[in-house]
């Protein structure tokens, strides 16, 4: 998905943003990081941006 989104930034196109984690984070532990960046984030705060959680 990555280099996906890093293509579509590059070539200048819309990319909402995306967040990676990594398989060495357990699984609870990443839901609850990402129900705490949604609930925390303002629309449209990670446009543009690939944010990697290890």
């Amino acid at each position: 998905m990555t280099n996906f989104a890093y293509e579509r930034m590059q070539a200048v196109l819309a990319m909402p943003g995306l967040f990676e984690v990594s398989h060495r984070v357990s699984v609870a532990l990443a839901i609850e990081e990402i129900l705490v960046i949604a609930e925390c984030s303002r629309e449209g705060e990670w446009e543009g941006q690939v944010n990697l959680y290890r």
